[in-house]
């Protein structure tokens, strides 16, 4: 079978950046290569004990037949009170849906509420796979551009001149991936006021990163501007904050008819989650944040350290994220130079520069919609940070 069977929507589909990185850094490894990854969003920490106890607890309470397909119901259930405690949501259990990472959360949404020729808005930089995911659909994914003046954030003015009458879905992410940019109470209420003018458009909301937040930074969720709340879905996950990538829990808050069609489209894809991981996901949100403090005391000290030793680099423009756990530098100022007897024509020929030439991993920021910037993953170990830095001056001052 020759691969003109496929059908368009994979053919025009990209291989997700960040995975494709990381798949690169594996194969220099295997070559002997020390390649330092900071490509990947993910917590070098260890899943909370008290997380994993849940889970053996649930394995011996022989929790193994299927479960329900939107969640178990005290699932559901915990969902809402975290809603209430962190977000001042009121959702009941008929609009949650728990599904296999917060990736699917956002799949189920776009499937359910978008048709061929949709356009979904989304400021840039943006996640990677929301454009994937409004291909797969057939809708039409419009990208808002900011940039390092405007700290990575986009204007109500931006907004509104990005809507179309065929706009039906904006997606707004904050604390942001890969900037780790935050909008501020007044700034998500600026939008708002825009979206309060066209009762057609959705709003979803990825607060993945919402507990990875720095001091004198401030979070809203936009379903918590009251006139949202009805046309807002919350999408959440356990991956982040709490060390459980690998557990592949998501879920979201929703009107119930959303929530309805969601469930109704996962229960012929996957049905429920994992059901160990939900009863482990269970005692991650009955927990206060504060359990998982010391992670981001530590995510912290280490995006001080990075932004620090970064912009001492020349070339390199760096913002102060106030959430998540990357940076997003400026690099523009190396497109057109010859390093080392290679031609930096743009973000991607950089990104492979360090890492063949001082063996780091990065991710190029045109996969984010920004093709002048470089995102770098500071969930790593400082010394691993402090060496990363070390061998990017080198490789550059040669």
């Amino acid at each position: 079978m020759t691969k003109i069977a496929l059908s368009e929507q994979v053919k025009k589909l990209p291989a997700s950046a960040t995975l494709a990185m990381a798949a690169k850094a594996r194969e220099l490894k295997s070559l002997g290569k020390n390649i330092i990854s900071l490509s990947l969003g993910e917590p070098d920490f260890d899943t909370p004990d008290f997380i994993k106890e849940a889970a053996k607890n649930a394995i011996s309470e022989n929790y193994s037949s299927y479960p329900p397909v939107d969640g178990y119901a005290d699932l559901k259930e915990s969902i809402c009170r975290k809603f209430k405690r962190d977000n001042l949501l009121d959702y009941a259990p008929n609009q949650i849906v728990v599904s296999t990472g917060a990736k699917q959360s956002i799949a189920n949404i776009f499937m359910a509420l978008l048709n061929p020729g949709d356009e979904v808005l989304s400021p840039a930089p943006f996640w990677v796979s929301y454009e994937a995911i409004a291909s797969l659909v057939n809708a039409k994914f419009v990208s808002i551009p900011s940039s390092f003046d405007t700290d990575f954030k986009i204007s109500p003015e931006q907004l509104e001149a990005a809507i179309t009458p065929k706009t039906k879905l904006l997606v707004l992410n904050s604390p942001n991936n890969p900037s780790g940019s935050v909008y501020s109470k007044e700034e998500y209420y600026a939008l708002a006021e825009v979206l309060k003018k066209y009762p057609d458009i959705f709003i979803l909301s990825d607060e993945i990163y919402e507990h990875i937040l720095y001091p004198n930074a401030s979070l809203i969720s936009f379903a918590a501007i009251p006139e949202m709340f009805d046309r807002t879905i919350t999408v959440n996950g356990v991956a982040k904050a709490f060390a459980m990538t690998g557990w592949r829990i998501g879920y979201m808050g929703a009107p119930e008819w959303i929530a309805k069609a969601c469930t109704k489209i996962q229960g012929q894809i996957t049905s429920g989650a994992n059901s160990i991981a939900q009863r482990a996901t269970l005692a991650a949100l009955d927990a206060s944040p504060q359990k998982i403090h010391y992670m981001v005391e530590e995510f912290q000290k280490r995006k001080d350290l990075i932004v620090s030793e970064i912009s001492k680099i020349e070339g390199f423009k760096v913002n102060n994220p106030q959430g998540a756990f990357y940076i997003f530098p400026d690099i523009s100022y190396f497109f057109g130079k010859t390093i080392q007897n290679t031609l930096i024509k743009n973000a991607d020929d950089f990104a492979m520069f360090l890492l063949e030439k001082a063996h780091i991993a990065t991710v190029s920021g045109a996969a984010f919609g920004n093709p002048n910037c470089l995102r770098i993953s500071y969930a790593a170990s400082v010394e691993e940070i402090k060496t990363a830095i070390e061998r990017i001056k080198n490789a550059l001052s040669e």
